[in-house]
């Protein structure tokens, strides 16, 4: 633990940004793991109703800044190419 006093508000804005921040991932990565699921099980359908949900959810994180836009745009595309190319 730090002795300064700087440091300990620093150490403690940390773990709160640190939480919020697990959080908003999490989220994240249980909407992408259903898109994926439904992906593989063949359910276009529902596949594309996910994504939109998914999107949403990547765009949140990224307007709070949990992740960096591009790295956004290429969670989107990738789960979006995949439930293009299983709809060929």
């Amino acid at each position: 633990m730090p002795n300064i006093k700087a440091s300990i508000l620093s150490v403690k804005s940390d773990a709160k940004r640190h939480a919020r921040n697990f959080a908003a991932k999490s989220v994240v990565r249980t909407t992408s793991r259903k898109v994926l699921d439904a992906v593989e099980a063949g359910n276009v359908d529902e596949a594309k109703a996910l994504l939109i949900v998914a999107c949403k959810t990547i765009d949140q994180a990224a307007a709070s800044r949990v992740y960096h836009k591009n790295a956004a745009g290429r969670k989107k595309s990738r789960l979006a190419r995949k439930i293009n190319a299983m709809a060929k």
